[in-house]
């Protein structure tokens, strides 16, 4: 804004521009040179330069280069007679596009930041609090008629996109409000005399206020829109019209890998998910799922929870998966429950709901990852599964005796007894694993069969070729 107003008031200095004394067309296509010349050049010139400063290992570089071509290209759309905004702007597609993006991002967080804070403080500081009062009413209009024409605009796309439901209106809500480029735009219409300066002072103001309102739709859609939707999507849930011994809440990465071990075996499953999209997706490869939410009793009812055996809870809400296990250890507790566990502080809430068969959800990787790490570095495989297994059974263990200790209530390095006796178990942990450990030789290729075997296997071999050499 600050540089738009400068060059409004003072305009190009002398030979700062390409395009002075240049006609209408010849203009255009300068403009549009310079606009090809920063994306083909971006794309093509950027690649080699970072990848010259990744090999060199020198990070700083890539912060100062990104900085001098933003720079560097918003002085280019300058001199062509563009906006410097509309150059930073290209100057981000550019970098975008780039390979080394992420590490871009990261090492220009920091000025992100800081120039954002100081780009609305000069919005801020622009907006006429006098021109508000003396045209509140006028003002306030059209700031409503844009955020309305802009919603039904976006209403209209989600019928065409076919964005369903909440989402439809979470979508049309949460971007009716005009953008903070419509900043940058405005002061680039007082630049060139496209618009007088009154009624860009106005526009702000609109721009502002519709900044201002849009968390209050937010609240509108949480209060009234998404709760109403939420008994409609009920409505749509599938009707269960089978019952099984097994029921399984989730049909996720987790589920689904439970589901198909349990039909292999045999078991009949009924399975609810409530992402639609997940089953669609299943339900493309003909796997049978349900359309509903597995915390509703009603549904758990209709899948047949008064006769099953089993309920696996392989949602990954924390919360609902906890009120399912209070649920069903109060109403039914005949059934078996097989909770999924986000975390260790999860497996304390669902323990003190009344599960007692808890998996946690990267627990038994980490294990198998350790195995391979182990069998990597040179341990026998047998020794590498007795100590990975050692250490589930003690986890085990220490899981149960420190479920007593937890409370919810307090912050677990808060909570003393907690901290000294999970000290106390990792120590005789590491002590258990040092004494158990043994055999670190390569011997890798011997399989799963334990080490002692394999030597009392060679010894009987060597005394019976030892026998048959006297005979003979």
């Amino acid at each position: 804004v600050g540089i738009a107003n400068h060059a409004a008031g003072d305009g190009h200095a002398p030979g700062m521009s390409f395009v002075d004394g240049l006609s209408a067309w010849q203009q255009v296509a300068v403009t549009i040179a310079a606009i090809a010349a920063v994306f083909v050049g971006g794309s093509y010139l950027t690649r080699p330069v970072f990848r010259f400063i990744a090999m060199a290992k020198l990070r700083e570089l890539f912060t100062a280069v990104a900085l001098m071509m933003v720079i560097g290209i918003a002085l280019l759309m300058t001199l062509v007679g563009m906006s410097p905004a509309l150059g930073t702007f290209l100057a981000g597609v550019v970098l975008a596009n780039s390979e080394y993006r992420h590490e871009l991002e990261s090492d220009i967080d920091p000025f992100k930041g800081l120039l954002l804070g100081l780009f609305f403080i000069t919005v801020g500081a622009s907006i006429n609090f006098d021109l508000l009062a003396a045209n509140f009413g006028q003002v306030i209009a059209m700031t409503l008629g844009l955020m309305l024409i802009k919603s039904l605009v976006l209403l209209a796309l989600s019928y065409a996109f076919r964005i369903k439901n909440a989402d439809r209106w979470l979508f049309s809500l949460g971007l009716a409000q005009a953008g903070e480029f419509g900043f940058v735009l405005l002061a680039v219409t007082v630049t060139s005399a496209v618009m007088p300066a009154a009624i860009a002072e106005q526009l702000l103001l609109v721009v502002a206020l519709s900044m201002l309102l849009t968390p209050a739709l937010f609240i509108l859609y949480d209060k009234v829109i998404a709760p109403r939707f939420a008994g409609a999507q009920a409505a749509e849930f599938d009707q269960i019209d089978e019952q099984g011994s097994v029921i399984i809440a989730g049909v996720g990465r987790f589920g689904g890998v439970i589901n198909r071990i349990l039909l292999a075996a045999g078991y009949k499953t009924v399975v609810l998910d409530h992402n639609s999209e997940q089953l669609e997706r299943l339900r493309a490869f003909d796997i049978k799922v349900f359309f509903g939410d597995a915390t509703r009793p009603d549904l758990l009812h209709a899948a047949g929870i008064d006769i099953a055996r089993m309920l696996i809870i392989a949602i990954d809400d924390r919360e609902r998966a906890t009120e399912m296990v209070r649920y069903v250890v109060k109403h039914h507790p005949h059934v078996y429950i097989v909770a999924r566990a986000v975390d260790r502080h999860h497996v304390y809430e669902l323990w003190a709901a009344g599960c007692r068969d808890i998996i946690r959800e990267h627990f038994d990787s980490s294990v198998r990852a350790a195995r391979s790490a182990l069998e990597a570095l040179g341990h026998h495989p047998y020794d590498a599964e007795r100590q990975t297994r050692g250490y589930v059974e003690n986890d085990k263990v220490a899981m149960r005796e420190l479920a007593d200790l937890y409370d919810p209530d307090v912050p677990v390095h808060e909570n003393t007894a907690y901290v000294e006796r999970t000290k106390a178990i990792l120590a005789s942990h590491e002590d258990a694993m040092r004494g158990s450990a043994k055999s670190f030789g390569s011997r890798v290729e011997r399989g799963w069969v334990p080490p002692s075997l394999e030597d009392e296997a060679a010894s009987i071999a060597d005394n019976a070729a030892g026998s048959v050499s006297q005979k003979i």
